[in-house]
């Protein structure tokens, strides 16, 4: 019987442990030395709440699917249906196909086809990387459209150093302003952190702040690159994730509003651009015709 996300790509090294599925190009397993980084998923579910899963075209959430660019109106499924929201991209269900599996590597590949409400077509691509630095993810597209293509990308990850709850977790967030957002999540302003619940630029206690929000103004070392850490002081694990210069956003999520899930982990995802950014273009990119557009994130133990 196939496992419901399809075929599982195990990789390892320098300690390391990973499984990519089939479906989605999605990171179900991460751990190091046996501990488990990520919240994730069996083998025998289902992905859910995004766990693990890439975000193309766009991450987060489009309002009412419904958006223009160069003169032409355009919608979009509605995937979130109760906000009447276009959700997380085109590719979470897809089947990847793969390129290369190696012991410590798998890139996956997947063509998406123009279609209604995104009359682009792109290569795609993501190469899973392990190595005693820890994960290391890149995401790739290559416009094959003859016209500009606008484009953002964005991952899922639940990071986990425990069983949860978060509120005992410390969290070290490098970031200056909050998007503030309406009753169906979606932008509506901006916030300095600076005196609010949401300033974790010095690691300090989650306690009962509960997140859906993007974040941006990142602060960022000699290479450009932002680190998100979580850490729970009573067993001194804590895990890493970075991004590069082309992540300008993250997005913290404590499931608050899941049952049974609620507070069990905080999802870091990393984002290129922001919610509704096919809307309101805020750091959307454009490939042109033929050339392509990648970005990198990774997680580590510490």
């Amino acid at each position: 019987m196939l496992a419901p996300s399809g075929d599982q790509y195990e990789i390892s090294a320098g300690g390391y442990r990973a499984v990519v599925t089939e479906c989605g190009g999605t990171l179900r397993l991460l751990e190091h030395e046996g501990h488990p980084l990520l919240d994730g998923f069996d083998e025998d579910e289902m992905a859910y709440g995004g766990r693990g899963q890439l975000l193309v075209p766009w991450p987060n959430r489009v309002r009412d699917g419904a958006w223009s660019f160069g003169g032409r109106e355009l919608q979009l499924p509605l995937s979130e249906p109760a906000r009447r929201n276009a959700s997380h991209g085109l590719v979470r269900w897809a089947a990847w196909s793969v390129e290369e599996h190696t012991t410590h590597s798998v890139s996956l590949t997947y063509r998406l086809m123009a279609q209604s409400g995104y009359p682009w077509t792109l290569d795609l691509r993501v190469v899973h990387d392990l190595s005693a630095d820890g994960l290391t993810v890149t995401q790739s597209a290559t416009n094959l459209a003859g016209e500009p293509a606008p484009y953002a990308s964005g991952a899922h990850p639940y990071l986990s150093v425990g069983t949860g709850p978060v509120d005992g977790w410390e969290l070290t967030l490098p970031a200056a302003t909050r998007a503030v957002v309406d009753e169906r999540l979606i932008p509506v302003g901006h916030e300095a952190v600076d005196g609010t619940p949401y300033d974790f630029r010095m690691a300090r206690p989650v306690r009962d702040v509960a997140f859906d929000d993007g974040f941006t103004d990142l602060v960022r070392d000699g290479e450009g690159t932002a680190t998100v850490v979580v850490a729970d002081p009573a067993t001194g694990r804590s895990v890493a994730l970075w991004a590069d210069r082309r992540h300008r956003w993250f997005q913290v999520f404590s499931a608050d509003d899941v049952p049974g899930r609620a507070r069990r982990s905080l999802a870091v995802e990393p984002m290129t651009a922001p919610a509704d950014a096919f809307r309101s273009g805020r750091d959307l990119v454009v490939i042109a015709p033929g050339e392509d557009f990648s970005a990198s994130w990774g997680i580590r133990a510490l």
